[in-house]
C-alpha cells in the first residue's frame, strides 16, 4: 500500500515538472521575439526562466524610445524639448471669456418724445445692472428738448442686448461698436504689482531693522517712493478693471425735427483735394493777418499820429532854418 502511494506521488511530481518546462519555453520565446529565439530544453528550464525577465526588460527599454519618437513626429524640430536645456515660456492661450476686452458703442435713435425715450433708456440700463454716467439735453425753443445725449455704463456681458434694446426705442440712424483687447496690459500690471508689493515688503522689513538715524531717514524715503509706485499701479489696474467690467454706450436721442449730425467723409487725396486744402489754408492765414492788424490798429493810431507829427515838425525845421544875424560892418576911422 505504501508503494502504491509513493508511485502515485512520483507520477504527479513528473507531471508538474513537465508543465513547468513548457511554460518556461513559451515565456522565453515571447520575451525574445524581437531578437533570436533560443531553443528550449527540458534540462535548461530553469535557465530559460531566468532569461525571460531580462528579455522582457530589453523589449520595454526599446519600446520607450520608440514611443518618444512617435510623439516627437507630430512636433516641429525646433519645439522638441531636450533634457538639460531651458525652454522659453509661452503665453497662455486664453478663451474669449478669460480675456480682458473693453467694449465701447454709440447709437443714434430718432424718437417721437426725447424725454420719454430718455426715461426708457435709463430703465434699460438699470435693468441690465448699469447706470447713467452722463445726461446732456438741449432745447430747440420749445418746451421739449430737441436732442439728448446719454452715456450708459452697463456690464460687459449685457452690452449687445442693451444696444439692441436701445435701437428699438425709435428709428435707428447710426450705430458704431469698437473693442480693445487689454489682456496683455492687465497681465503686465499684475506682474508689476506683485513685484512692487515684494519690494515694499522688503523695504518695510529693512526699515524695522534700521538702527542708525541716517539709514532710517533713507529707508523711509525709499519705502514712501515704493508705496507711491505701488499705489499708481493699483490705480491703473482698477481703471482697467472698471473699463472691462462696465462697457460704455453713448446714446443720442433726436426728436423728429432735429437735424442729424452727418459724419465727416474723408475725401481721397488728389489734386483737387490739395487745391481745396491750400485755399482753405490761405483763407485761414488771411484771417489771422486781419485779426492781428485789427488788434494793432488802435495802437498805431494812438502812437503813430504823435510820432508822425513830431517827424513832420523836425523836417520842417530842417527845411527852413532860422536866419542867422549878419555881423556889423566896421566904420572907417577918420
Amino acid at each position: 500500500m505504501t508503494a502504491v502511494f509513493c508511485a502515485a506521488g512520483l507520477a504527479a511530481t513528473l507531471a508538474l515538472a513537465g508543465c513547468s518546462g513548457d511554460s518556461s519555453d513559451s515565456a522565453s520565446t515571447a520575451g525574445g521575439g524581437q531578437g533570436i529565439a533560443e531553443p528550449a530544453a527540458p534540462e535548461n528550464a530553469g535557465g530559460a526562466a531566468d532569461k525571460a525577465p531580462a528579455n522582457a526588460g530589453g523589449a520595454a527599454d526599446k519600446a520607450a524610445p520608440a514611443q518618444d519618437r512617435a510623439q516627437a513626429q507630430g512636433q516641429p524640430q525646433g519645439q522638441r524639448q531636450q533634457p538639460g536645456k531651458n525652454t522659453p515660456a509661452q503665453a497662455p492661450d486664453l478663451g474669449i471669456d478669460q480675456r480682458s476686452i473693453i467694449y465701447t458703442g454709440s447709437i443714434t435713435v430718432r424718437v417721437d418724445d426725447v424725454n420719454i425715450a430718455a426715461a426708457q433708456a435709463t430703465g434699460i440700463a438699470a435693468g441690465a445692472g448699469g447706470f447713467i454716467g452722463e445726461d446732456k439735453r438741449s432745447t430747440s425753443g420749445e418746451h421739449s428738448p430737441a436732442d439728448a445725449t446719454l452715456k450708459l455704463r452697463v456690464p460687459a456681458d449685457k452690452f449687445s442686448s442693451v444696444v439692441d434694446q436701445l435701437a428699438k426705442l425709435g428709428k435707428e440712424e447710426q450705430r458704431g461698436i469698437s473693442t480693445e483687447d487689454v489682456t496683455e496690459e492687465t497681465v503686465d500690471l499684475d506682474a508689476r504689482i506683485a513685484t512692487q508689493q515684494a519690494r515694499v515688503a522688503s523695504g518695510r522689513k529693512l526699515l524695522a531693522q534700521a538702527k542708525d538715524l541716517e539709514d532710517l531717514v533713507m529707508l523711509e524715503r525709499e519705502v514712501a517712493t515704493r508705496e507711491s509706485d505701488l499705489a499708481s499701479l493699483e490705480a491703473k489696474k482698477r481703471r482697467l478693471a472698471d473699463l472691462t467690467a462696465l462697457s460704455t454706450i453713448t446714446l443720442v436721442l433726436l426728436d423728429p425735427q432735429a437735424e442729424t449730425a452727418l459724419p465727416v467723409n474723408d475725401d481721397p487725396a488728389g489734386f483737387l483735394a490739395g487745391l481745396r486744402d491750400g485755399w482753405t489754408g490761405l483763407l485761414t492765414s488771411l484771417g489771422v493777418v486781419a485779426t492781428v492788424l485789427g488788434w494793432l490798429l488802435p495802437w498805431l493810431l494812438l502812437l503813430g499820429l504823435p510820432a508822425w507829427a513830431a517827424l513832420w515838425f523836425l523836417r520842417r525845421r530842417r527845411a527852413h532854418p532860422a536866419p542867422q544875424p549878419q555881423p556889423a560892418e566896421q566904420q572907417p576911422s577918420a
